[in-house]
């Protein structure tokens, strides 16, 4: 009867150090992921607020000429 019970932690203890080990990857993978992801939402507002200037510029530029046009008629 003792022999199982050392057989058993003997097997126990690289069973949990695996699974453990699989926990730790698991997690620095999934840390990855969300650093990426932040990333990438970082890109996407940089992105956003030069597409809201390029519209706005053009939307001044097209005013301005709206302007050149109504006083040359």
């Amino acid at each position: 009867m003792e022999d199982i019970i050392i057989m058993a932690i003997i097997f126990a203890v690289p069973i949990v150090a695996i699974i453990t080990s699989h926990f730790q990857k698991t997690a620095r993978i999934k840390a990855g992921f969300i650093k990426d992801q932040l990333e990438l939402e970082k890109l996407k507002h940089e992105n956003y607020l030069l597409e809201t200037q390029k519209l706005k510029l053009e939307l001044e530029k097209m005013q301005i000429e709206t302007e050149d046009k109504t006083k040359i008629l």
